[in-house]
């Protein structure tokens, strides 16, 4: 049986297949992005895919913590048209 890669969500720590969350990524280069390959270079943050998830996310600034930089409202835009 092949193993299923888990990881957790800053939000709601709950552990999850790799498949059901998005990934954030703040590039070496100091850019944030949304990493839909999970295969980017850079610090990653993951948050499930729930809209709740995002409007918590942009209140409490949990990706500007975890990026250790200042998360563009773009990106929560952008979040929202992915689901």
């Amino acid at each position: 049986m092949k193993k299923i890669p888990e990881r957790t969500c800053v939000i709601t720590r709950e552990k999850l297949p790799k498949n059901e969350l998005i990934r954030i990524v703040r590039t070496p280069e100091g850019n944030v992005i949304i990493d839909e390959t999970g295969r980017a270079n850079g610090r990653g943050a993951y948050l499930k895919k729930d809209i709740k998830v995002f409007e918590q996310a942009k209140k409490n600034k949990v990706l500007n913590r975890h990026l250790e930089v200042e998360v563009p409202d773009s990106i929560f835009e952008e979040l929202e048209k992915l689901i």
